[in-house]
């Protein structure tokens, strides 16, 4: 278990700029936020009143992703990169409860969800967590940082979870190298779990006010094509159904689903060579 100092991250916190993993909780039903998400929250709603929707949806395709990874795929070690703040069906909790000697490393670089991280630490006895206050921009201190190379082993078979997270990082940031450098690291055998709001569902109209909501919200973001997301798996085998709405992901039982452009988040789990 790492040690988390909450003081610290207390001092960094900034109330007054609005953060993904916040706005996050707000659109869950959690209280973990404060006026700037919830303004930034509410601007991108005006333009997409659904994102509500998306939330939970996306929510439960990282669920339905990580019981098939530890169920029926027989992975044991995580890397949930965009954590976000605790809520029920945490990755460890998911994959413990299937495998209890599963093991977890969260990464997050909101001071506000390490205030939180207690919450991911209660690992099973049979498995382990860690929690990494870290930045996707920085691969290489997330994959060398010594709290990971305690908790996961690099040599064997790890799911590399980035489920809501790449779409805060607009084309100037490079997201597809940064990834590669990631996957690049993972043993063979490796899975890479994805999720991205997508345009594809949007006409000019919708793309405009998106794009206008968006940058009032006063968190970058870019949607990108299914084709643009299908950059992010080049060189993976993508299990079935292969990249979809996030909706139609191996759903588990048969319940009236909201249309794709009523979520319109892409979805897909690939296979590292």
């Amino acid at each position: 278990m790492s040690v988390l100092n909450s003081e610290s991250a207390a001092d960094r916190v900034d109330t007054t700029k609005p953060h993904p993993a916040r706005r996050y909780d707000y659109w869950l039903g959690g209280k973990d936020n404060f006026p700037a998400d919830r303004e930034s929250a509410d601007a991108v709603a005006e333009a997409f009143p659904t994102v509500q929707l998306s939330a939970v949806e996306n929510r439960n395709f990282l669920r339905r992703t990580v019981a098939y990874l530890t169920g029926e795929a027989g992975i044991r070690q995580f890397l949930d990169i965009g954590t976000g703040l605790p809520t029920a069906g945490n990755v460890h909790e998911i994959a413990q409860g299937i495998a209890p000697e599963s093991r977890i490393v969260y990464v997050d670089n909101d001071p506000i969800v390490l205030m939180h991280a207690r919450d991911l630490l209660n690992s099973s006895p049979e498995g382990r967590t860690a929690y990494l206050d870290a930045d996707l921009r920085d691969p290489q201190h997330i994959l060398t940082h010594p709290d990971l190379l305690a908790t996961i082993d690099l040599s064997k078979p790890v799911a590399l979870m980035v489920v809501a997270v790449a779409h805060f990082m607009t084309d100037e940031l490079r997201p597809y190298e940064l990834l590669r450098q990631l996957t690049d690291a993972l043993a063979p055998g490796s899975y890479l779990v994805m999720s991205h709001a997508t345009n594809d569902y949007l006409d000019e109209y919708d793309l405009a006010r998106s794009a206008e909501a968006n940058a009032r919200s006063g968190v970058p973001f870019q949607l990108r094509s299914s084709a643009e997301f299908a950059k992010f798996f080049d060189g993976f085998t993508l299990i079935p159904p292969g990249i979809t709405a996030v909706t139609l992901w191996r759903p588990e039982e048969y319940r009236p689903h909201p249309r794709p452009e009523a979520v319109s988040v892409l979805g897909a789990v690939g296979r590292i060579p």
